[in-house]
């Protein structure tokens, strides 16, 4: 993989896990909610922002050092600990364990790591803090 990719993001928890030949997984650091609508129009002289609060975690033993997220179906913004910068475009897709349990985000080329839309299914997903949710991979 290329070391480019590498040297652009910031926030990798644990580099000898996260980076593999093909590309940079990415974790979760927070799940939010959206409360209320956000705005699109044509011009963007109305667009607003949606609003949004975090979901909380919680701990299955007092003494775990991380939380998980219990998420029902529906929709919830993703964000990771992770930043991209510099220049150049990278493709950012579903990592297959969590698109497996039927969740999954948008895979899309992209300059920088904001909120990411996720679809959670009927069933719901538990996601552990700092679990690998997404792959960054370099733009071919």
């Amino acid at each position: 993989m290329s070391d480019t990719l590498v040297d652009r993001l910031d926030g990798i928890v644990h580099e000898e896990t996260q980076v593999h030949d093909d590309g940079v997984d990415l974790t979760v650091a927070e799940i939010r909610s959206v409360d209320e609508p956000g705005r699109v129009d044509f011009g963007g002289g109305e667009l607003t922002a949606a609003e949004s609060s975090p979901v909380e975690t919680e701990k299955r033993d007092p003494d775990d050092d991380y939380g998980w997220w219990n998420l029902d179906e529906g929709q919830y913004l993703l964000v990771y600990n992770e930043t991209l910068t510099g220049a150049g475009t990278a493709v950012l897709q579903t990592r297959t364990e969590l698109r497996d349990r039927g969740a999954f985000h948008p895979t899309l080329f992209t300059e920088s790591l904001g909120r990411m839309p996720l679809s959670v299914p009927t069933g719901g997903i538990r996601l552990k803090e700092n679990a690998r949710v997404s792959t960054l991979l370099p733009s071919p």
